[in-house]
């Protein structure tokens, strides 16, 4: 049975052995994907990208008529009132928290920028319109063909780093090898929209978001393994595990808020490698109560070079 002390102090030692390779590593992933929340604010990370009507609200941006101003006036005046109760400490932990919403949810924010676009053609604003749409296209091919699949490049990198010290960066470049990236990308696309229409009940996102937690490991020991085979077998790895993994995830909050206080550095030199050897770790421990329970599939986790 693993416990939160014992995975945490596995990953401090494959950082400590691979500091700098980590960084570069966590530091490009969360460049190129938004995969950890509170060190680089991307596209997929804009602080209102949790409203569907983002850019329809920025009144800068397009015209709209009196009744809306005075919408979105009256809720600018709403949020300055509670923020003016709120001291600095209370103000970031606040962005603490949203950060790791905003990555924990980053799947879905696609469907967003896609609401906006028709949003603004409810508001005849066709040109704008179209523009959204080909950039929400855009948006939708970058995440499916290359960041998904970058994230999951991340999750073999940390799964190598635990054997040894000279693990070399361009490990991340796995799933773009030997004809690999088409089933990692429909495969994470699958999750991505299952998590999205799940996330419609609000508690069984959250639910299914943790039960879908282990596939892009899977995926990174495996990236052949077909959809059914993957999410029985995070199914299975996560059954019990699920909210003492939310607890080991809530474990990182003085860190994270530490990072948001030192505007993102700590979590590029420290904080994003840490967690993400954590998880790896968490992940290993999974796999071989797997192996040894036999769970359904456990044959395909066999990768010799991941222990």
């Amino acid at each position: 049975m693993w416990t939160r002390k014992d995975l945490k102090n596995r990953a401090k030692e494959v950082v400590r052995k691979n500091y700098w390779s980590a960084v570069i590593v966590c530091f490009l992933i969360a460049l190129l994907t938004g995969e950890f929340g509170t060190s680089i604010v991307g596209v997929w990370q804009s602080d209102d990208s949790m409203d569907p009507n983002y850019i329809i609200n920025d009144r800068s941006f397009i015209n709209v008529d009196n009744e809306e101003n005075n919408k979105q006036d009256t809720y600018r005046l709403n949020k300055k009132k509670i923020e003016e109760t709120l001291n600095i400490t209370q103000i970031r932990a606040l962005e603490a928290v949203e950060a790791n919403l905003n990555s924990a949810t980053k799947s879905q924010k696609y469907i967003f920028k896609i609401w906006d676009a028709i949003n603004l053609f409810d508001i005849k604003e066709t040109g704008l319109a179209v523009v959204f749409c080909i950039s929400s296209l855009i948006a939708i091919l970058f995440t499916i063909f290359i960041a998904d699949p970058l994230i999951v490049g991340g999750k073999r990198y940390f799964l190598k780093a635990r054997k040894g010290s000279k693990i070399k960066i361009s490990t991340i470049w796995y799933v773009f090898k030997d004809g690999n990236l088409a089933n990692i990308a429909i495969i994470m696309l699958i999750r991505n929209i299952y998590n999205a229409l799940w996330y419609l009940t609000i508690i069984g996102g959250i639910i299914k978001t943790y039960e879908y937690r282990m596939i892009p490991y899977i995926l990174a020991e495996n990236p052949k393994i077909n959809r059914r085979q993957a999410f029985k077998l995070s199914k299975q790895m996560m059954k019990g595990n699920k909210f003492k993994t939310f607890v080991l995830d809530m474990s990182f909050f003085g860190w994270n808020l530490l990072s948001v206080l030192t505007y993102g550095l700590l979590s590029i030199l420290y904080v994003n490698p840490y967690n993400a050897a954590t998880i790896a770790e968490l992940y290993v421990d999974l796999k071989n109560t797997a192996i040894k329970e036999k769970y359904e599939y456990y044959e395909e986790l066999n990768d010799s070079e991941i222990v």
